[in-house]
């Protein structure tokens, strides 16, 4: 396992562990000298699909690897589907 500076990971593109891509890291939420959480700045074509939102906080557990790329949990993310189905109910 390879230590890195927070640093290093700033600016990484982060993709889905499903393969899709998801954003870039903008910063870490530190508590009590861990890492808590990663500030993502979301794609423009997920912006919709989050409500209009440009970033997203993941939690650090949901974070599968960091390496020339971020990996996270696609389980952290809204689904597509749940939306949709949302949407269609208010019709």
């Amino acid at each position: 396992m390879k230590v890195r500076k927070i640093t290093e990971v700033l600016g990484k593109r982060v993709y889905t562990d499903s393969g899709e891509f998801f954003g870039q890291i903008k910063e870490a939420n530190l508590f009590e000298n861990k890492i808590d959480g990663w500030r993502i700045e979301v794609a423009s074509q997920l912006s919709s699909v989050l409500g209009g939102a440009r970033g997203v906080v993941v939690p650090h557990q949901f974070v599968k690897a960091v390496s020339d790329i971020f990996i996270i949990n696609k389980a952290a993310l809204p689904s597509q589907e749940m939306d949709l189905e949302e949407s269609t109910e208010m019709i």
